[in-house]
């Protein structure tokens, strides 16, 4: 665009000095009030059709800008999301390997119970065998004696009755160990149900406190804003900021990270002229906003 319109300036030269020329030829007494007139126009086409390039160069200059900025502010949105997604990821890893760590560890706790449960049984007939062979050795002795038949007979009674409560025992026992194993298995599931739930009021609250230090930070920018000093030198220009706070919110320290010097020097006096500004009560909200960076851009 920029070489035809030089190529139109120069044909309206060209065009003026073939007028004059033309003017010299047709009369031997130039009329010099003509001549000047053409003179006039050339010059004048000359004038419009330099305005013009000017006027395309700048719109030219413009768009880039522009194509410029929005390139910029896409490359930003990919890589917020690109983080956004990375703790995602972070946090879903941290919340397996604890699942797994609980897991592993009930799994301790339950052959831990099982080989104490093994050792005691193991002892338990070991005793059995000796009151068996104690109680034969026992009635052996009787038998030499001349009352063995009606002692032996009693002996006989007392060992059954004892094996009759010792199968209700071990019926009883039995029963109770299930009762217990059942009670364990509800608890364990209990507690995977719990552990789950945490899990995802864990995860609603994180959400929740991303939402809040998102919606204070506007609240931040427009706080700013409100003082901020514009300049038409300033537009399409902007300024990176790190700003610590109080509980309170009032400003400990505001520091530029690096940008417009203009835009940079206006964000700052607008901060100290706000002294405080808006945080959140919620205490994992106002840790996300104690020390923040962001960047700031004048709005024209």
């Amino acid at each position: 665009m920029f070489p035809s319109l030089l190529k139109s300036s120069a044909l309206h030269i060209v065009l003026a000095i073939g007028l004059v020329i033309s003017v010299s030829f047709e009369d031997d007494t130039p009329d010099v009030l003509q001549v000047t007139l053409n003179q006039e126009k050339a010059i004048e086409a000359i004038s419009v059709d330099q305005k013009a390039v000017e006027q395309r160069i700048k719109e030219l200059k413009n768009n880039d800008v522009s194509k410029k900025r929005k390139e910029e502010q896409r490359i930003k949105n990919l890589e917020k999301r690109a983080n956004e997604a990375r703790k995602k990821r972070q946090a879903e890893a941290r919340r397996i390997k604890k699942l797994e760590q609980q897991r592993q560890a009930k799994e301790r706790e339950k052959k831990k119970a099982e080989a104490a449960t093994k050792k005691a049984k193991a002892k338990q007939k070991i005793e059995q065998n000796k009151a068996a062979k104690a109680k034969a050795n026992k009635e052996k002795a009787e038998k030499a004696a001349k009352a063995a038949a009606k002692k032996r007979k009693k002996e006989e009674k007392a060992l059954a009755d004892a094996q009759k409560a010792r199968k209700q025992k071990e019926v009883e026992e039995k029963r109770k160990a299930e009762a217990a194993r059942q009670k364990a298995l509800e608890e364990q599931l209990l507690q995977e149900q719990l552990a789950q739930e945490q899990a995802v009021r864990a995860k609603a609250k994180q959400q929740q406190v991303l939402t809040e230090v998102e919606k204070y930070k506007a609240m931040i920018m427009a706080r700013i804003a409100q003082n901020f000093l514009k300049d038409e030198k300033m537009k399409g220009k902007q300024c990176r900021l790190n700003i610590r706070l109080a509980f309170n919110g009032l400003v400990t320290k505001a520091i530029s990270l690096g940008g417009d010097k203009l835009v940079c020097e206006a964000a700052l006096r607008s901060i100290r002229m706000a002294d405080t500004l808006p945080v959140s009560k919620d205490r994992a909200v106002f840790e996300q906003l104690k020390n923040i960076n962001f960047t700031f851009k004048p709005d024209f």
